[in-house]
């Protein structure tokens, strides 16, 4: 005959919000102890953690165009499209003549000694190979679109696998007159190596002699 076991009583176990209290007490103090002690590590340690929770919360490209933003008003100047290149004239061209567009402002980069147009049916994602004066290459992805048509994850993907193993470059960038899916930028954020993400806006700050993302 089986013989009965009584139950066993089930420790609570603390849940976060029964220390919430205590935790707005502890914390802070750890951390005013370890900045007496290590001021320089702290303060390290917390601007990366604050640089890492704003890069998640921003993304990427946004954060590239909010850096390009704010260097354009520290300079003191406002953004002017250079030799009359706007975003609505860059939508406006051919894909090919887009092409040799955003070759040419690449061009215009002190760090850029060439930049040639490879634009084609067998391109295997390459429409502008970037040579800069440190021996780097870039590869250059354009996508001239308009209205609601963007960047999707299966363009992401395809410059991906292609930009180091085929064209032997150093880093890849995409640069498109519209935007980029969720889809996109959520598959770029899981690679390796992030591709460089360029929309609209920043492609417009970028002529409009804001900071290139060739650097």
């Amino acid at each position: 005959m089986a013989t009965y076991q009584p139950a066993r009583r089930k420790s609570r176990r603390p849940r976060l919000r029964d220390l919430h209290w205590g935790w707005y007490i502890t914390i802070p103090a750890a951390l005013y102890a370890a900045a007496r002690a290590w001021p320089v590590p702290v303060i390290c340690v917390l601007v990366l953690l604050a640089a890492f929770l704003i890069l998640e919360a921003v993304g990427p490209a946004r954060l590239y165009g909010l850096c390009a933003r704010l260097a354009i008003l520290a300079g003191g100047r406002r953004a002017q499209p250079r030799n009359g290149r706007t975003l609505a004239q860059f939508r406006g061209m051919h894909p090919t003549r887009f092409e040799h567009a955003i070759a040419e402002l690449a061009e215009e980069d002190d760090a850029v000694h060439r930049a040639f147009p490879q634009g084609g049916a067998n391109d295997r994602g390459a429409d502008v190979l970037v040579h800069m004066h440190d021996g780097r290459r870039i590869l250059i992805q354009c996508k001239r679109y308009t209205g609601t048509n963007k960047v999707t994850s299966d363009d992401v993907q395809k410059v991906n696998g292609t930009w180091r193993d085929i064209h032997r470059c150093d880093a890849a960038v995409i640069v498109t007159t519209t935007g980029f899916t969720r889809s996109a930028v959520q598959t770029n954020n899981m690679l390796r190596t992030p591709l460089r993400l360029v929309d609209g806006p920043n492609l417009a700050l970028w002529a409009s002699g804001g900071p290139s993302p060739l650097g």
